[in-house]
């Protein structure tokens, strides 16, 4: 799956890459989690557009969004079956652009990050599908998920899934949605070739969403991780005789 991911080539970059009409002007952000706005290339008639859309995709036919599960990923076997992304993955195609991601791999009774980015490292376009949900009152709202696939040879000792990434050579074939025949973009929903990704183990700082900077992406040593995984003891303050407790003598 796609959990989190980053975004850190110039803006100017990724609209030359991507070939969209705007020029929006962002920071790099390292740690981009669900239920945040994410750009989204799509086409719109006949030119590539930027939009910024919430992660975790809402059908159009949803009533309630706060029963409904938050779809973040959409797997590339189900697409044509799941009532949430039938449609979209006919009509409703778009681009994520993106420098990598994050996945966890259990290790030793705890979960360590690891990022993943192209070997080369060039930027990535997230295969996504994407809906506007309406709401009772008239309110709009633009939502996405991420495609995903099975995971390769090499990437499957990390995760078993793995977001479907599009070639720059395949951006017009995937975007390009004003029939309703899927058949062209089918073979475009594959894991990434083996060797076309790289990645390292990172501090568990990333799984606080709260951290965004630049220090998330080194790599951390053997003895980094081994440290990271000795947890600090709480330390208690007895309270001083014949004083109440109220509780603000423990740290936490």
């Amino acid at each position: 799956m796609c959990g989190r991911f980053v975004i850190t080539s110039a803006p100017a970059a990724l609209r030359q890459l991507f070939g969209y009409i705007e020029q929006p002007n962002f920071p790099p952000r390292y740690n981009v989690a669900p239920t945040q706005p994410i750009p989204v290339v799509l086409v719109e008639n006949g030119a590539r557009h930027f939009r910024l859309m919430r992660w975790g995709l809402l059908p159009s036919w949803v009533k309630d969004p706060r029963g409904f599960t938050l779809l973040i990923n959409a797997r590339s076997e189900t697409l044509l079956e799941k009532p949430a992304f039938k449609n979209a993955i006919r009509r409703r195609r778009g681009l994520i652009p993106a420098d990598g991601y994050y996945e966890w791999k259990a290790m030793d009774g705890r979960k360590q990050p690891f990022f993943i980015h192209r070997a080369d490292g060039a930027p990535l376009g997230f295969a996504a599908v994407f809906e506007t949900w309406a709401g009772p009152n008239g309110e709009e709202l633009d939502t996405v998920a991420i495609v995903t696939a099975a995971a390769g040879e090499d990437l499957a000792g990390l995760h078993d899934r793995v977001p479907v990434t599009i070639s720059p050579r395949d951006f017009e074939r995937w975007l390009d949605s004003r029939g309703d025949e899927i058949d062209a973009v089918m073979p475009l929903m594959t894991a990434p070739r083996i060797g076309e990704f790289a990645w390292h183990p990172v501090s568990t700082r990333v799984n606080r969403v709260a951290n965004d900077d630049e220090q998330l992406l080194l790599p951390i040593s053997a003895e980094e991780m081994e440290a990271e995984m000795v947890k600090p003891k709480k330390v208690v303050r007895k309270a001083a005789a014949g004083s109440a407790d109220d509780g603000q003598g423990s740290l936490f």
